[in-house]
């Protein structure tokens, strides 16, 4: 039980370094969508199929090297030398990848269809973004989550900031004075966006560039190979779940019709955004369980405390697909300020219920980082990805962003319970399974019927919500109060 309690510790504060960043630029949303920032909702639209690239090219530049730095850190005795060789690799790919998407950006532009303006400001915060990955791994490995939730706040930050001054202040200031009317160009709201995340991300390197000065530039050629090994099925498995997170604004652009692509995209993409709550949840218990997974795999038993882990994440996941749901004509309009989006409201409970599903999976997940059966990994992800494209391609046409929410629960659904039936065979754990299910029957069940039966009536959605609470407070009191009880 103390490893457990070390484990949610940590997760609180890695919670605080992806929560109260995100809920800061959860700020953005209401700032995009409210009438007068940006032209349209089209506009907005083009915003978020830009930042789907953004999260393809991010997988591509990791390669799978930060989880390959978690196992061989554990694993090898000279840690240096894991250090040194994971960073320069990713030196070394990072500056190819620029010079060479630099010198064809033109070309990239054409190809997918975004102004080569927008391409040149990518480029630039894909590159810095990449040599802070193994930094910020160094500081999850080290358990250093002060510094690590200091610095990613503070990146955040930097960025709202700037977006509220481009968007909202710069404006007015240029029109009453010539300094700021220097820097003010009319519609060029996109480019500010960009410009905002790229000084953020300046700023965050200069925070992380110490790591860089302290490290031995040792070059291993036999471990990377190694660790290369390791990382290929995650890189697969990254671009994979890259297809299932994004990659379907991009084929909304492709197969909609041109003249309401973005708008359909804009709406789908500011709803999208009101199941954020799971996903902050999810990411923030999955940065605390990584390293614990590795660091507790050769302690006695540690299926036991795998198990409970994730019945502790059902349990609390579970609450929060239920109160968003009963909650969600309330957070509407704090979030997606304009009604022009709303249309798209229909996608919510699908995409919570979605990213759940996800987060069970990357609990499920153990199995095959301990037993380093990471090719599991990526051919689960490709499964995934493959119902994705399927479902979208097939009918996005007849039932434009409601085939994408569709496909991604359809698709995390199948990995998690892909993921549990191979887990069974290479590295039994002993789920309790009754009361999982129990949490997900209720918890589904209730969501349903709070937004497609009983949408706005709060007499009838807080109930459920007390009931369901209720059950969870009594199934798992004993539990609770051993992790919060003193030793």
């Amino acid at each position: 039980m103390s490893a457990l309690k070390s484990l949610f510790k940590q997760t609180v504060i890695y919670g605080l370094a992806t929560v109260l960043p995100r809920m800061l630029s959860f700020l953005l949303v209401p700032l995009y969508t409210s009438d007068g920032v940006l032209s349209s909702v089209a506009e907005y639209g083009e915003v978020s199929v830009i930042f789907s690239y953004f999260v393809l090219f991010n997988v591509v530049l990791s390669y799978g090297m930060e989880t390959a730095f978690f196992r061989f850190f554990n694993k090898e005795e000279d840690r240096s030398s894991v250090i040194g060789t994971s960073a320069i690799s990713l030196i070394i790919s990072s500056i190819v990848f620029f010079v060479i998407a630099l010198i064809c950006q033109n070309q990239i532009a054409s190809l997918i269809g975004i102004d080569v303006k927008y391409i040149n400001l990518v480029v630039w915060i894909l590159l810095l973004d990449a040599l802070v990955i193994i930094p910020f791994a160094w500081l999850r490995a080290t358990q250093r989550p002060m510094r690590y939730a200091i610095i990613k706040i503070l990146n955040v930050v930097v960025n709202l900031g700037l977006n509220l001054f481009f968007l909202l202040i710069l404006k007015d200031l240029a029109a009453n004075s010539s300094i700021f009317e220097s820097i003010y160009k009319l519609n060029f709201e996109i480019s500010y966006i960009f410009i905002a995340n790229l000084i953020a991300s300046a700023i965050t390197l200069v925070l992380m560039f110490p790591f860089y000065t302290k490290i031995k530039y040792v070059f291993n050629s036999g471990l990377w190979k190694k660790m290369m090994r390791y990382a290929l099925p995650v890189l697969i498995a990254g671009i994979a779940f890259s297809i299932n997170e994004t990659f379907d604004r991009i084929l909304l652009d492709y197969l909609l019709p041109e003249d309401i692509a973005k708008t359909q995209i804009g709406m789908y993409s500011a709803c999208y955004k009101l199941a954020l709550f799971m996903t902050l949840f999810a990411t923030a218990y999955r940065l605390g369980i990584e390293p614990f997974f590795f660091s507790h795999a050769k302690t006695e038993n540690p299926q036991k405390n795998y198990a409970k882990i994730l019945e502790f994440f059902v349990a609390f996941g579970a609450v929060i697909l239920l109160s968003v749901v009963v909650f969600v004509d309330v957070l509407k309009p704090i979030i997606v300020r304009s009604e022009d989006y709303w249309e798209a409201m229909w996608v919510v409970p699908i995409i919570l219920l979605a990213n759940f599903c996800l987060g069970i999976y990357h609990n499920l997940s153990v199995w095959y980082k301990i037993t380093d059966r990471t090719r599991f990994g990526a051919y689960i992800s490709i499964i995934g990805a493959v119902v994705t494209l399927v479902i979208n391609i097939l009918f996005i046409e007849i039932y434009s962003y409601k085939a994408s929410a569709i496909a991604t629960l359809v698709a995390y659904a199948i990995m998690m319970l892909l993921s549990y039936y191979f887990g069974r065979k290479y590295y039994p754990i002993p789920y309790n399974l009754k009361k999982i299910g129990l949490y997900l029957v209720l918890s589904i069940s209730f969501s349903g019927l709070s937004f497609y039966q009983f949408r706005a009536n709060y007499f009838m959605g807080i109930s459920m919500l007390i009931v369901f609470l209720s059950i969870v407070y009594v199934s798992e009191r004993n539990q609770l109060k051993q992790l919060l009880k003193n030793k």
